[in-house]
């Protein structure tokens, strides 16, 4: 199968701390994806990279998406291209109307197309378009106001990182059906999870452990990774988040 977006041989570190070590990833065309393993193991570190976030560019290896390197260009750039990433925790816009933050990024920025963006992730269009993108809104509703702007983006690929954090099973479930909708219009989707059922959505999954990728497969594969706990690994894992309090 073609891959879409390839990470070849990454390696990053961060303060002192190596996260990411000799990395390689072939991410499939049009295919929904899973990246999962233990806190620590380097699973939204790698998000931030593919992306080119600030701290996070640095880096030995290369990105390629569609048979380009990507490693010298900025969020900005990525963007253009139609790469984007949902963020574990949303970001507050205060003063931004839903309607504005959404029109921002859509390809069709017809009132119809954003009220329908909204719909699909269970927002009464009619409540919720003209509604400030503050701290009014909770977890779960900035969560799926986000999930509307990249619907209505269309990207070519898209990172989730931790999609169901912090959201009600009712929003989980709209979330899923998000993904589904994604890949239907042929977006290339990396979900970044410790969870199970965002697992299960997925088509090909990758387990990390330690910066790197110890197993890889069909989900079904993947699976005994909950079941068991662990699996053989030849790293010592020794989460970067037990020292610092942060995220990996």
């Amino acid at each position: 199968m073609m891959g879409v977006l390839e990470v070849k041989g990454l390696s990053l570190t961060l303060d002192g701390n190596p996260i990411l070590n000799k990395l390689d990833i072939d991410f499939w065309d049009g295919h929904v994806h899973a990246v999962v393993g233990p806190n620590g193991a380097g699973k939204s570190t790698l998000a931030a990279t593919i992306m080119g976030l600030s701290g996070y560019r640095d880096f030995e290896g290369d990105i390629i998406f569609k048979g380009e390197s990507i490693k010298d260009l900025d969020i900005n750039e990525r963007a253009k291209r139609r790469i984007t990433l949902a963020w574990q925790e949303p970001a507050r816009f205060e003063g931004l109307t839903i309607r504005d933050f959404i029109r921002s990024s859509a390809r069709d920025k017809s009132v119809d197309n954003l009220k329908r963006t909204l719909d699909e992730v269970g927002l009464d269009s009619d409540e919720y378009l003209m509604r400030a993108v503050d701290k009014t809104l909770s977890g779960g509703e900035r969560k799926k106001v986000e999930l509307a702007s990249i619907l209505a983006m269309e990207p070519e690929v898209a990172l989730l990182d931790e999609p169901d954090s912090g959201i009600d099973i009712e929003s989980i479930e709209r979330i899923f059906q998000a993904v589904k909708v994604l890949k239907d219009k042929g977006t290339t989707v990396i979900m970044i999870t410790h969870s199970l059922a965002v697992l299960n959505q997925a088509e090909h999954a990758f387990l990390m452990c330690n910066g790197t990728i110890v197993d890889k497969g069909v989900v079904s594969k993947i699976r005994s990774y909950f079941e068991d706990k662990c699996i053989p690994c030849p790293h010592k894992n020794v989460p970067r988040m037990a020292k610092t309090g942060g995220r990996v």
